[in-house]
């Protein structure tokens, strides 16, 4: 490790408790992170790394316990107050402002002036600057709303640079990151390192430990259950100590397939995005969708719903083409999409769960309303994917596995034949993670059609019976689940 550029041993929060009304969310938890060094800080959702993190940011003040930083005590009033002190959060819900430029975002309350006015050209300066450490060549003056998820993302860890941070805690960074953008988020972390920043890394991809952390923390149900001083941790271990118990495996294994295609696609093409896409998805299937990113995933299956048209190609239902001009189509015809943003596309945040699930359902219903009726349907949807929380709740205060539950839920209340899976876990623990997969495998059981994309290649591998590998917006491959390992998809994912 390099010299550090600030004195002291970094931060320590020392027995930090909090609670609220009819719960404990922390119970005397001890976080030490040193200058230059990297601890992830690991727990399924609801174990506490948020309610720790919003203390160290000010957000909330805790209840016992104190923090120091530098070895001066530490108590920032808020968030602001925090990154006056050095402490900066990249967090996984994404916060930029739409309608600003990039550079905007980045500078956004610290704006550099001249003769009492915005200096733009300082400011874009500066911001291209901060936009090639994190591996993008992008114009500052880009509206952060054109820009996709992964690179918002990295537009956030540009912003937490900007803040030239003594401590930086990095929020599921990689959750919407493809493979090339997450080594480069690595050298990041290398060179912060090397400069002397603490980093706090809170990640539900287990393997990431390896690659970025110095020592390892898990919280459970508020407290802290097991730390190591090294990255040499098996991931069993981690689980284990997540969860509580043993997990001998978290793929269930994936039946076979009937004969019966459900859905056939010919020489599927949208200009400028994929094209040549031609695949069959038989009854009970589960056809894994890999590529790295830009490689076409997503805007192929958001053509297949119809939320892109297509310039050309056939999509063939039990027999039937069928002509996608809107997403409406899609779901008439059968299919429904669990998109990969669900808390700006898959849900209505500020409604209740219940009105949620029963969106889609009110959406086809015509005359009087059987409400009682719907009620029902809406707690069957609910128990079907053994959703916690109740259905009066906001979806907004829903952990991240519990709002994918709410999104599959939802459709379910339809009964689609075939269910696309955008990054069905992106930002989930363990524990949700191995709950989704039930639910998807118990679909495919009954005879649904299944399509899953993901970044996360040991999980196409783990649920698909086939993988099908795009590259730079053309097919150059499917495998069967025997041909299929790492290798081979990657092989695939950077040919053409």
């Amino acid at each position: 490790m390099g010299p550090t550029k600030w004195p002291g041993d970094g931060l320590r929060m020392h027995g930090i408790t909090k609670e609220f009304p009819g719960t404990r969310a922390l119970s005397g938890v001890d976080l030490h992170v040193k200058y230059g060094e990297v601890v992830s800080l690991l727990g399924e959702n609801g174990a506490g790394k948020s309610t720790l993190m919003k203390v160290l940011s000010g957000v909330y003040m805790a209840d016992g316990g104190h923090m120091t930083l530098n070895e001066e005590p530490y108590r920032p009033t808020g968030p602001r107050d925090a990154a006056a002190a050095g402490v900066a959060l990249i967090h996984q819900e994404l916060s930029l402002l739409p309608n600003l430029s990039i550079a905007e975002n980045i500078f956004i309350g610290r704006q550099p002036t001249r003769l009492g006015f915005v200096d733009r050209q300082t400011m874009n300066r500066d911001a291209a600057g901060y936009l090639e450490r994190v591996g993008l060549r992008l114009d500052p003056r880009t509206s952060a709303g054109a820009c996709s998820v992964a690179v918002q993302q990295q537009v956030e860890i540009a912003k937490a640079l900007a803040q030239d941070p003594r401590i930086l805690v990095f929020d599921e960074p990689t959750a919407s990151l493809g493979g090339d953008e997450v080594e480069i988020l690595y050298q990041i972390v290398a060179g912060l390192k090397q400069a002397g920043v603490g980093i706090v890394w809170i990640t539900h991809r287990l393997d990431e430990v390896a690659h970025v952390a110095d020592a390892v923390v898990v919280l459970r149900d508020g407290a802290r259950v097991a730390a190591w001083d090294h990255p040499a941790v098996r991931v069993e271990q981690m689980i284990e100590a997540m969860v509580g118990r043993s997990i001998d495996t978290i793929y269930p294994d994936p039946r076979t397939p009937s004969d019966e295609v459900l859905l056939s696609v010919s020489d599927l093409a949208r200009t400028g995005e994929f094209e040549g896409v031609t695949f069959d998805l038989h009854r009970g299937e589960i056809l894994g969708v890999a590529g790295l990113v830009g490689a076409g995933r997503s805007e192929m299956v958001s053509t297949l719903i119809g939320a892109r048209p297509a310039t050309a190609g056939t999509i063939t239902l039990r027999g039937n083409r069928h002509a996608m001009r809107s997403p409406i189509d899609g779901v008439r015809a059968g299919m429904a999409l669990v998109p990969e943003d669900r808390k700006g596309q898959g849900l209505a945040q500020r409604l209740t769960v219940a009105d949620n699930i029963a969106l889609p359902k009110r959406a086809f219903l015509h005359g009087v309303v059987d409400n009682r009726g719907l009620r029902q349907q809406v707690q069957g949807a609910k128990e079907r994917v053994e959703l916690r929380g109740h259905l009066s709740q906001l979806a907004m205060t829903l952990s991240g596995g519990n709002q994918q539950k709410a999104v599959i839920a939802k459709w379910l209340m339809l009964d689609p034949e075939i269910i696309i899976f955008d990054e069905p876990t992106r930002g989930i623990d363990v524990g949700a993670k191995a709950a989704i997969y039930e639910i998807i495998h118990e679909l495919a059981a009954k005879g649904v059609g299944i399509i899953v994309v993901s970044s996360e290649l040991p999980e196409v591998l783990g649920l698909s019976n086939r993988v099908l590998v795009l590259s730079h917006g053309k097919q150059t491959g499917i495998l069967d689940r025997d041909n299929a390992d790492e290798t081979s998809v990657m092989t695939l994912a950077v040919a053409g």
